[in-house]
């Protein structure tokens, strides 16, 4: 059998002012001397303050590679065989280029130590092989629905809207169970759908949740480099590693506000998977720049399960059919209308892929029940309730983020946009588990990655659970 090799990571210190052909021709040198091959490059890290550079950013595009920062007191704590005073006293952190290499990849390994030019150093590590599993100790099959499994606890952890589904719903879901001994017949449910989005019923897949989307593209397409964009949520790169695919990550950092910034997604990415809103940062991405990660011979997936809980769905792309490549928007029925023991979720997309996806599912894999929801939720006085819901969700959300301004120490990067926050906040592991005992779940950050444990996840409520919380977590912060 083939041994696995895990892909490999260059860590770069460079002066203000360094050239890409200076950065390049001193990585080039050392890859060559090592028998390393510049094709598996997964990324070039750096000194945060130094991603910027326009001779650092030039590089990572000639490499075809994501450009990441690392701040010089997380790379303090890397251990590295060849510190400098002299760049401690610079720049905050004994070592860049070596530690950056390193903080990269963990648990893996430095095989070309600092190698240095007039103005620029350069150390290369190798992850550890990503096999179908994980490929470190993020727990992808974790959910918010594991954290209020006991009985009794304020649901802050799952971000399903509370009082749903509504009584109009609920009795059309019930009128279906005379139906429930003829097979299911999902023609009006894909019309309701393609209506509602102003697309061919062909360019539209119903599926078994969004979740059940994710396996199917997983199953179907033969990318040769994925790239999942994270922190998002985590059962895209689940089902492609499961699948056999090896995946690459495009970690966005808290400093940028969770935001996508140039040079993010490696140009041979041929697979890209993003949320927007993004799930757990509730970063909404410009419709813009999430069209520009669209590209020939590239399929681009972009999961929308919380776009209608901004008003206007103002950055979907789940109408647009111009965009080069192959692009495909998932959606759920599962947060707006307190469906998730139904399973509705639905693919829209390029007619003919939604024909391969279509062939790799079961026979009805869609209930009749969930049919009638994919119809009636898409009907004109359902989207205008859920518009309705999204505006009301931005005015209980602010209440939120006022609260939680005064819990010192916490802190909310970026602006969310959807029906939940992510917080970083000094031990929040501990506040999670004082918060249980108080009466409120929360949902764990350490399980995304890119996040860790100082990281929770909370669901917006109702202003008054909201003060209730706020005064739970105010006690367990202390």
């Amino acid at each position: 059998m083939e041994k696995l090799v895990g892909p490999l990571v260059a860590g770069v210190g460079a002066r203000p002012g360094t050239t890409a052909d200076e950065v390049l021709h001193l990585l080039d040198a050392a890859l060559d001397a090592a028998g390393l091959r510049r094709a598996d490059l997964a990324v070039l890290a750096t000194l945060d303050t130094r991603t910027a550079e326009p001779g650092l950013q030039e590089a990572a595009r000639a490499l075809g590679v994501p450009l990441t920062g690392h701040p010089a007191r997380a790379l303090a704590t890397v251990g590295v065989p060849h510190p400098s005073a002299a760049v401690r006293d610079a720049v905050g952190t004994p070592s860049v280029a070596e530690a950056a290499a390193l903080a990269e990849a963990p648990g893996g390994s430095l095989l070309v130590p600092k190698q240095a030019s007039a103005r620029a150093t350069v150390a290369i590590a190798r992850r550890p092989p990503a096999g179908p599993g994980p490929q470190d100790d993020h727990d992808l099959r974790h959910h918010g629905d594991a954290e209020v499994r006991a009985a009794g606890l304020v649901d802050l952890a799952v971000n399903v809207r509370t009082g749903t589904p509504p009584a109009w719903l609920r009795d059309r879901l019930t009128a279906t169970l005379a139906d429930l001994a003829a097979y299911p017949d999902g023609t009006a449910a894909r019309a309701a759908v393609a209506a509602r989005h102003g697309r061919p019923a062909e360019e539209v897949l119903l599926t078994s949740g969004a979740a059940e989307a994710f396996v199917l593209l997983a199953r179907v397409l033969t990318p040769r480099h994925v790239c999942v964009v994270h922190p998002q949520f985590t059962e895209p790169e689940a089902a492609l590693r499961e699948a056999g695919h090896t995946v690459h990550r495009a970690l966005l950092r808290p400093a940028d506000g969770f935001r996508l910034t140039p040079g993010a997604v490696p140009e041979q990415a041929d697979l890209v998977v993003i949320g927007n809103p993004t799930n757990p940062t509730s970063v909404l991405h410009p419709a813009e720049d999430v069209a520009a990660l669209a590209r020939p011979g590239r399929t681009l997936v972009v999961d929308e399960a919380f776009m209608d809980t901004v008003p206007g769905e103002s950055a979907a792309l789940a109408g647009l059919r111009d965009l080069p490549g192959r692009v495909v928007v998932l959606r759920s029925l599962t947060k707006t209308w307190g469906l998730a023991g139904l399973r509705i979720g639905y693919v829209l997309g390029p007619a003919d892929l939604l024909a391969a996806l279509s062939a790799a599912q079961p026979l009805w894999p869609v209930s009749t029940p969930a049919l009638a929801a994919a119809e009636a939720c898409s009907a004109p006085a359902a989207l205008a309730e859920a518009e309705d819901a999204a505006r009301t969700l931005t005015v209980h959300r602010a209440h939120l983020l006022h609260g939680l301004a005064g819990i010192p120490g916490l802190r909310v990067h970026g602006e969310p946009r959807s029906s939940f926050l992510l917080v970083e906040l000094p031990g929040a592991d501990g506040v999670r588990t004082r918060l249980r005992a108080a009466g409120f779940a929360v949902r764990r950050g350490d399980t995304f990655p890119g996040l860790g444990p100082d990281w929770l996840r909370i669901a917006v409520r109702d202003p008054a659970t909201s003060d209730r919380f706020l005064t739970a977590l105010a006690a367990a912060a202390r």
